[in-house]
């Protein structure tokens, strides 16, 4: 990618080799994102919650948490990876190529969250805020302060709660996958009522979040 050229990410790279390493999966061989990957992760957190404290002024930290929440997980960041079809752009390794590994939500939001700290590492803190604040504009545009819904982990315990039934519990059932692209099973188990139902995801927190929210259909049926 020419270096004088603008990608569809927002921002004019100087150095077009850290754009190439945040596209590039660790099935592709090093190096590869997953470093990039974390740097990418904090910056995210620090300028959406910046961006939240400046614009709910009257949000109490409840809502300001769930709100971020809503913003970094996983599904929101592929949905962003895809409206900048950032996924044509990964280099993978055969198996996931043949896979399709370009289209998996973890993939896709790994590897945004890597040209996050690309950009950031290229041009600084003021450039990646503007750029990752353009991407998020939409769906910073629907949030409405104290209306965005709490996880379903948070609604299950307050139901129980709220009855003095005992809190759930979470059973890992198993892991599938490369090291590099996990899924977890898990059990959310109730003790009242008598109910329990399993969720998957590319996280355990994910899979717990899954179970929780078919344990809440099960007792709003």
């Amino acid at each position: 990618m020419p270096a004088t050229s603008t990608d569809q990410f927002g921002h004019r790279f100087a150095d077009p080799g850290l754009l190439a390493r945040a596209l590039t999966h660790r099935s592709a061989g090093a190096p590869h994102n997953e470093r990039l990957e974390f740097l990418g992760d904090a910056l995210l957190g620090l300028i959406v919650a910046e961006a939240l404290f400046q614009r709910w002024p009257r949000a109490d930290e409840g809502a300001l948490t769930r709100a971020r929440a809503e913003l970094v997980r996983e599904s929101t960041l592929a949905r962003i990876a895809r409206r900048l079809d950032l996924g044509p752009l990964l280099r993978l390794g055969p198996g996931e190529m043949k896979s399709g590994g370009h289209r998996r939500d973890s993939i896709l939001a790994d590897a945004l969250e890597a040209v996050i700290a690309a950009i950031y590492l290229d041009a600084g803190a003021d450039a990646c805020r503007t750029a990752v604040l353009g991407w998020l504009e939409p769906e910073l545009g629907e949030l409405v302060m104290g209306k965005v819904e709490k996880d379903p982990k948070t609604r299950l315990q307050e139901w129980l709660q709220a009855r003095q039934h005992p809190l759930p519990t979470y059973e890992l059932l198993g892991e599938s996958g490369s090291d590099h692209d996990k899924t977890f099973r898990v059990r959310c188990l109730l003790a009242a009522p008598d109910l329990s139902a399993e969720g998957e995801g590319s996280s355990r927190r994910a899979a717990e979040q899954q179970a929780a929210e078919s344990v809440l259909a099960l007792l709003q049926a």
